[in-house]
């Protein structure tokens, strides 16, 4: 059934071509003529605020909804297409769906629910009874197959969901939002599971989460969507530490923000004065400055930006004050695994959240070190 793995490590071709996809929902504009490409055997995630238009790209893939414009393609086959007037219906797209709400039938079975997707396809009984056997043995439910749905826990109740999405080996896994109904601690369990699983069967998967965590750990790649259009796409780490837009820089985790001018552009940095602030210049490697690209020259205001976690903190001056601000603590607050600290840096006051082996108390002076090589500068 869904036996096999394969190395799609190699494997550049777009496997899901989306070409100008464009919907409305009356004077609303749910998304904005979007290209995309998705390989196969890829995690890919869209990732967004509500309404920015991640469920509607996934409902449109899958066939839950008609575009109002633009093209998919899936495999080279043409799934939509409205200069076609072609449109493939949802149960031939071969896709497997997975909805935050897990739609589990509660009149039937584990056996039932999961077995639905076969009957439908009047696939026979033996071969049913197999693949809904295997399935269930590899999503750790074996045992569980005359248990009422409404009879299972949260996390079996995702796996049967997850189960029933996969039992007749789509060519692409649907997710939308399949973890936010789980308690912390069962969702970052599930997590592990899932990434796992979808490594060991090769699948295309396309997820649609709110949540930043899920998005970093389980995607090969991540579209940010903000308002219908797509900001950036990108590995983790690279819409994480290089975003491209403000919207990402701020929408992802925390951001550490200080303004300044441009004091000097000599060869490979750019030297930027803090403003208001006890601090030497600051260096921008050139390629951290694309936000401003054509638009950095000498007395222009900017903004330089740090992830707080990339910032080293010390109650030592540094010989070289090269990079390094100063501050003193005015407020700690203990968060568990963590401390949060308000910072008087001269003129201004900024949050910084530090893990607990190092804990700091209000008046004393510190210095913060920006590492050059994870600083980005932006147009204020």
């Amino acid at each position: 059934m869904i036996s096999g793995q394969r190395d799609f490590s190699g494997m550049d071709e777009a496997f899901i071509k989306i070409r100008g996809l464009h919907k409305r929902f009356g004077r609303v504009i749910a998304l904005d003529h979007l290209d995309l490409d998705i390989r196969e055997g890829e995690f890919f995630t869209l990732l967004g605020p509500s309404g920015c238009g991640k469920t509607t790209t996934l409902r449109l893939i899958g066939g839950l909804e008609k575009p109002d414009g633009g093209t998919i393609f899936v495999d080279g086959q043409c799934l939509a297409s409205t200069d076609r007037r072609q449109f493939v219906n949802p149960e031939k797209r071969n896709m497997g769906m997975v909805f935050q709400s897990y739609a589990l039938w509660p009149h039937m079975t584990v056996y039932e629910n999961v077995a639905y997707p076969l009957t439908l396809r009047h696939v026979k009984k033996s071969i049913i009874r197999d693949k809904v056997r295997e399935v269930l043995t590899l999503l750790g439910l074996g045992g569980l197959e005359e248990r009422p749905a409404p009879a299972l826990s949260g996390g079996q109740q995702q796996r049967v969901a997850l189960a029933r999405a996969l039992v007749f080996s789509p060519n692409v896994l649907l997710l939308d939002e399949p973890l936010s109904n789980l308690d912390a601690q069962l969702r970052d369990e599930l997590r592990i599971e899932l990434k796992s699983l979808q490594r060991r069967l090769g699948l295309t998967v396309i997820l649609v989460t709110h949540d930043q965590i899920e998005a970093l750990s389980l995607s090969d790649r991540i579209a940010i969507l903000n308002g219908g259009r797509i900001d950036q796409i990108g590995t983790p780490e690279a819409v994480y530490h290089l975003p491209a837009t403000p919207f990402v820089r701020d929408f992802l985790g925390k951001i550490f923000a200080l303004a300044g001018t441009v004091q000097d552009l000599a060869g490979d940095r750019i030297g930027v004065k803090l403003k208001g602030m006890d601090a030497g210049p600051v260096a921008i490697q050139p390629a951290h400055a694309v936000a401003c690209e054509g638009d950095i020259a000498v007395g222009r205001d900017v903004i330089v930006a740090i992830r707080p976690e990339q910032i080293a903190i010390t109650q030592t001056r540094p010989a070289n004050m090269a990079n390094v601000v100063r501050g003193r603590i005015l407020e700690t607050q203990f968060l568990g695994d963590r401390y949060e600290y308000a910072l008087a840096l001269g003129e201004v006051t900024r949050i910084l959240v530090l893990p607990t082996v190092q804990r700091l108390r209000p008046g004393e002076d510190v210095f913060l070190e920006l590492a050059e090589d994870k600083i980005t500068m932006w147009k204020p």
